[in-house]
């Protein structure tokens, strides 16, 4: 195991991963994610994303080959305990994980079974409300809030356990345009805070927000880049069901017709271009 401050804090290396002991979800799996990252994972239905997501979190662990999170062998049942408490995995559905009928009570369940004393617990879950927007909310009623307020309040719980990775997985598949503008802030903030992200989604323009974007396909990588590098290439993204943002497919188009725009991946950059040739007429 390599536990050198360069090591990757994710690690696959010629993994393989089967439910049934038949098919592989992945096999000959290689990827590497290094601290402070933010990673997006893209693909199809069946692509292996959310298998992957379990491995980082060792819900799973491989059939073949290793994962290794923060060096430590995924398969090896001593450091389980130590990866799940650092490797923190939010899921679609938020009312998958509120336990508890109580804001304050719902975000200290994680700490609390980690064994942190109270005056801690409590500065632990301000901390974390905090930081997704909800200072004020530990006396609300989990049921009573928006999909977005839910996720919001899923990912404090998450974040009150002081983990190293923050692993999205469809998180915000379930809110509406509002709710996943709210989420996305939050995790953007996260990441400037230095928290290393691994977010599944297919909503292209969140893929945008992400410094890498990895593209699979039957559990292997196709696509690995830059989102300026990987969300441009329309032809391969749609061979692979994908679609490419709504800016990027305007800007291509706006080319096809003789306009002399850049490739652009999010609306904003979009925006400077078409200014910038009002500019010039």
């Amino acid at each position: 195991m390599d536990n050198s401050p360069d090591a990757p804090f994710v690690r696959f290396q010629d993994a393989g991963f089967t439910y049934d002991g038949k098919a592989f979800v992945f096999q000959h799996l290689g990827l590497e994610v290094p601290q402070g990252q933010f990673l997006c994972l893209l693909g199809g239905n069946g692509s292996g994303k959310s298998t992957i997501a379990k491995h980082i979190n060792a819900l799973l662990t491989p059939d073949e080959g290793q994962v290794e999170v923060f060096g430590k062998d995924t398969r090896d049942p001593q450091f389980t305990y130590f990866i799940r408490s650092n490797a923190g995995l939010v899921f679609q559905n938020p009312d998958d994980q509120l336990v508890a009928t109580l804001i304050e009570n719902d975000v200290a369940f994680g700490p609390e079974n980690l064994g942190v004393p109270n005056p801690q617990l409590r500065q632990r879950v301000s901390a974390a409300l905090e930081e997704v927007g909800l200072s004020g909310f530990e006396q609300h009623e989990t049921f009573a809030l928006s999909g977005g307020q839910k996720q919001r309040v899923a990912i404090a719980g998450i974040l009150a356990m002081d983990p190293a990775i923050l692993i999205l997985d469809e998180a915000t598949a379930m809110l509406d345009p509002r709710g996943r503008k709210g989420l996305m802030r939050v995790v953007r903030q996260l990441h400037e805070e230095g928290m290393t992200i691994v977010m599944i989604t297919h909503f292209m323009e969140e893929a945008a927000s992400a410094q890498r974007v990895v593209v699979l396909q039957e559990g292997q990588v196709r696509m690995d880049g830059a989102p300026e590098e990987v969300l441009v290439r329309s032809d391969e993204l749609q061979h692979l069901a994908l679609e490419v943002p709504f800016a990027c497919r305007l800007a291509l188009s706006l080319q096809r017709r003789g306009v002399d725009v850049a490739p652009c991946i999010t609306d904003d950059a979009l925006k400077e271009e078409l200014c910038g040739l009002n500019s010039k007429m």
